[in-house]
Protein backbone atom coordinates (compact mmCIF):
# COMPACT_ATOMS: atom_id res chain seq x y z
CA UNK A 1 0.00 0.00 0.00
CA UNK A 2 1.37 3.40 -0.94
CA UNK A 3 2.28 5.75 1.86
CA UNK A 4 0.07 8.89 1.87
CA UNK A 5 1.99 11.91 0.67
CA UNK A 6 2.46 15.05 2.71
CA UNK A 7 2.17 18.65 1.48
CA UNK A 8 5.91 19.23 1.57
CA UNK A 9 7.07 16.08 -0.22
CA UNK A 10 4.32 15.19 -2.68
CA UNK A 11 5.13 15.73 -6.35
CA UNK A 12 2.99 16.74 -9.29
CA UNK A 13 4.41 18.14 -12.53
CA UNK A 14 1.47 20.50 -12.99
CA UNK A 15 0.63 21.68 -9.47
CA UNK A 16 3.17 22.73 -6.87
CA UNK A 17 2.17 22.36 -3.19
CA UNK A 18 0.04 25.29 -2.03
CA UNK A 19 0.40 24.78 1.73
CA UNK A 20 2.46 27.93 2.22
CA UNK A 21 -0.18 30.16 0.60
CA UNK A 22 -3.02 28.38 2.40
CA UNK A 23 -1.41 28.55 5.83
CA UNK A 24 -0.29 32.16 5.40
CA UNK A 25 -3.71 33.17 4.10
CA UNK A 26 -5.29 31.66 7.17
CA UNK A 27 -2.58 32.63 9.64
CA UNK A 28 -2.02 36.25 8.70
CA UNK A 29 -5.74 37.02 8.46
CA UNK A 30 -6.29 35.33 11.82
CA UNK A 31 -3.49 37.36 13.41
CA UNK A 32 -5.09 40.61 12.21
CA UNK A 33 -8.48 39.48 13.56
CA UNK A 34 -6.84 38.58 16.87
CA UNK A 35 -5.18 41.98 17.21
CA UNK A 36 -8.44 43.74 16.41
CA UNK A 37 -10.35 41.63 18.93
CA UNK A 38 -7.78 42.11 21.70
CA UNK A 39 -7.67 45.89 21.28
CA UNK A 40 -11.26 46.72 20.32
CA UNK A 41 -13.43 43.91 21.65
CA UNK A 42 -16.85 43.66 19.98
CA UNK A 43 -16.14 46.86 18.06
CA UNK A 44 -13.50 44.92 16.10
CA UNK A 45 -16.35 43.00 14.47
CA UNK A 46 -18.03 45.98 12.86
CA UNK A 47 -18.03 47.59 9.44
CA UNK A 48 -15.50 50.12 10.74
CA UNK A 49 -12.74 47.51 10.50
CA UNK A 50 -11.18 48.47 7.18
CA UNK A 51 -8.22 46.07 7.43
CA UNK A 52 -9.49 42.67 8.54
CA UNK A 53 -12.40 42.40 6.10
CA UNK A 54 -10.43 43.12 2.89
CA UNK A 55 -7.70 40.75 4.09
CA UNK A 56 -10.33 38.11 4.88
CA UNK A 57 -11.90 38.46 1.45
CA UNK A 58 -8.70 38.50 -0.60
CA UNK A 59 -6.06 36.42 1.21
CA UNK A 60 -7.82 34.50 3.96
CA UNK A 61 -10.78 33.71 1.72
CA UNK A 62 -9.92 33.67 -1.98
CA UNK A 63 -6.22 32.77 -1.93
CA UNK A 64 -6.72 30.12 0.75
CA UNK A 65 -9.66 28.58 -1.10
CA UNK A 66 -7.60 28.35 -4.30
CA UNK A 67 -4.82 26.72 -2.27
CA UNK A 68 -7.37 24.18 -1.09
CA UNK A 69 -8.38 23.38 -4.66
CA UNK A 70 -4.74 22.83 -5.59
CA UNK A 71 -4.08 20.55 -2.62
CA UNK A 72 -7.23 18.57 -3.38
CA UNK A 73 -6.05 18.24 -7.00
CA UNK A 74 -2.83 16.78 -5.59
CA UNK A 75 -4.80 14.20 -3.58
CA UNK A 76 -4.23 15.86 -0.20
CA UNK A 77 -7.61 15.54 1.53
CA UNK A 78 -6.59 17.05 4.88
CA UNK A 79 -5.00 20.35 3.75
CA UNK A 80 -7.28 20.60 0.72
CA UNK A 81 -10.44 20.30 2.78
CA UNK A 82 -9.11 22.60 5.52
CA UNK A 83 -8.02 25.37 3.14
CA UNK A 84 -11.30 25.32 1.22
CA UNK A 85 -13.26 25.21 4.46
CA UNK A 86 -11.54 28.14 6.13
CA UNK A 87 -11.41 30.06 2.86
CA UNK A 88 -15.20 29.77 2.84
CA UNK A 89 -15.24 30.76 6.52
CA UNK A 90 -13.52 34.05 5.77
CA UNK A 91 -15.90 34.72 2.89
CA UNK A 92 -18.89 34.14 5.17
CA UNK A 93 -17.24 36.19 7.92
CA UNK A 94 -16.88 39.12 5.52
CA UNK A 95 -20.39 38.78 4.11
CA UNK A 96 -22.32 38.96 7.36
CA UNK A 97 -19.97 41.12 9.44
CA UNK A 98 -18.53 43.39 6.77
CA UNK A 99 -21.86 44.89 5.76
CA UNK A 100 -21.79 43.30 2.32
CA UNK A 101 -25.26 41.79 2.73
CA UNK A 102 -28.28 43.97 3.60
CA UNK A 103 -29.09 44.02 7.31
CA UNK A 104 -25.75 42.58 8.35
CA UNK A 105 -22.90 43.98 10.44
CA UNK A 106 -24.37 43.22 13.86
CA UNK A 107 -27.60 44.92 12.87
CA UNK A 108 -31.13 43.50 13.07
CA UNK A 109 -30.29 40.81 10.51
CA UNK A 110 -27.43 39.33 12.53
CA UNK A 111 -27.86 38.95 16.28
CA UNK A 112 -25.11 38.19 18.74
CA UNK A 113 -26.67 34.77 19.29
CA UNK A 114 -26.43 34.13 15.53
CA UNK A 115 -22.72 34.89 15.66
CA UNK A 116 -22.26 32.70 18.74
CA UNK A 117 -23.82 29.73 16.95
CA UNK A 118 -21.73 30.51 13.87
CA UNK A 119 -18.66 30.08 16.08
CA UNK A 120 -20.04 26.87 17.58
CA UNK A 121 -20.53 25.13 14.23
CA UNK A 122 -17.05 26.22 13.12
CA UNK A 123 -15.66 24.84 16.38
CA UNK A 124 -17.26 21.50 15.41
CA UNK A 125 -15.75 21.69 11.92
CA UNK A 126 -12.35 22.46 13.42
CA UNK A 127 -12.65 19.62 15.95
CA UNK A 128 -13.03 17.16 13.06
CA UNK A 129 -9.61 18.25 11.83
CA UNK A 130 -8.02 18.64 15.26
CA UNK A 131 -8.53 14.98 16.19
CA UNK A 132 -6.73 14.01 12.96
CA UNK A 133 -4.12 16.76 12.97
CA UNK A 134 -1.49 14.77 14.88
CA UNK A 135 -0.71 12.80 11.73
CA UNK A 136 0.59 16.04 10.20
CA UNK A 137 3.07 17.16 12.86
CA UNK A 138 2.93 18.99 16.17
CA UNK A 139 2.76 22.40 14.48
CA UNK A 140 -0.44 21.63 12.59
CA UNK A 141 -1.91 19.97 15.69
CA UNK A 142 -1.18 23.11 17.70
CA UNK A 143 -2.89 25.27 15.06
CA UNK A 144 -6.07 23.22 15.08
CA UNK A 145 -6.41 22.77 18.83
CA UNK A 146 -5.82 26.46 19.50
CA UNK A 147 -8.37 27.22 16.78
CA UNK A 148 -10.95 25.03 18.53
CA UNK A 149 -10.34 27.06 21.69
CA UNK A 150 -10.56 30.32 19.74
CA UNK A 151 -14.00 29.46 18.37
CA UNK A 152 -15.18 28.42 21.83
CA UNK A 153 -14.00 31.71 23.35
CA UNK A 154 -15.68 33.71 20.59
CA UNK A 155 -18.89 31.73 21.06
CA UNK A 156 -18.78 32.58 24.78
CA UNK A 157 -18.13 36.26 24.11
CA UNK A 158 -21.01 36.64 21.67
CA UNK A 159 -23.25 34.37 23.69
CA UNK A 160 -22.79 36.73 26.64
CA UNK A 161 -23.63 39.70 24.43
CA UNK A 162 -26.74 37.90 23.24
CA UNK A 163 -27.77 37.34 26.85
CA UNK A 164 -27.44 41.06 27.56
CA UNK A 165 -24.15 40.73 29.42
CA UNK A 166 -20.97 42.59 28.57
CA UNK A 167 -17.76 40.53 28.34
CA UNK A 168 -14.94 42.16 30.25
CA UNK A 169 -12.09 43.83 28.45
CA UNK A 170 -9.88 41.12 29.91
CA UNK A 171 -11.96 38.38 28.30
CA UNK A 172 -11.89 40.12 24.93
CA UNK A 173 -8.13 40.58 25.25
CA UNK A 174 -7.61 36.93 26.19
CA UNK A 175 -9.72 35.88 23.22
CA UNK A 176 -7.81 38.14 20.85
CA UNK A 177 -4.42 36.97 22.11
CA UNK A 178 -5.45 33.33 21.76
CA UNK A 179 -6.68 33.98 18.21
CA UNK A 180 -3.40 35.75 17.40
CA UNK A 181 -1.35 32.82 18.75
CA UNK A 182 -3.32 30.42 16.55
CA UNK A 183 -2.68 32.55 13.47
CA UNK A 184 0.97 32.99 14.39
CA UNK A 185 1.36 29.22 14.64
CA UNK A 186 -0.07 28.78 11.14
CA UNK A 187 2.34 31.39 9.79
CA UNK A 188 5.24 29.61 11.54
CA UNK A 189 4.34 26.23 10.02
CA UNK A 190 4.10 27.87 6.58
CA UNK A 191 7.57 29.34 7.09
CA UNK A 192 8.85 25.93 8.15
CA UNK A 193 7.45 24.26 5.02
CA UNK A 194 8.86 26.97 2.76
CA UNK A 195 12.28 26.74 4.42
CA UNK A 196 12.33 22.96 4.18
CA UNK A 197 11.55 23.17 0.46
CA UNK A 198 14.74 25.17 -0.01
CA UNK A 199 16.87 22.78 2.04
CA UNK A 200 16.15 19.52 0.32
CA UNK A 201 13.22 18.68 2.56
CA UNK A 202 15.23 19.10 5.79
CA UNK A 203 13.17 20.65 8.58
CA UNK A 204 15.44 23.54 9.43
CA UNK A 205 12.57 24.99 11.45
CA UNK A 206 10.86 22.19 13.38
CA UNK A 207 7.13 21.96 12.73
Amino acid sequence: MATPSTPENSKDPFWAPASVVGLCGFGMTTMLAGIATATNGAHAWSVDNGVVFPMALAFGGSAQFIAGLIMTRRGEIFPGSAFMGYGAFWWAFTLFLGGVLPGSALGPGTSHYDIAWFMVVWALFTFSFAINSHYHGFGIAFVFWTLVLAFILLAVDFGMLGAGKTPSNGLWMATGIEVFICGGAAWYVATGILTAAHHGGKKVLPY
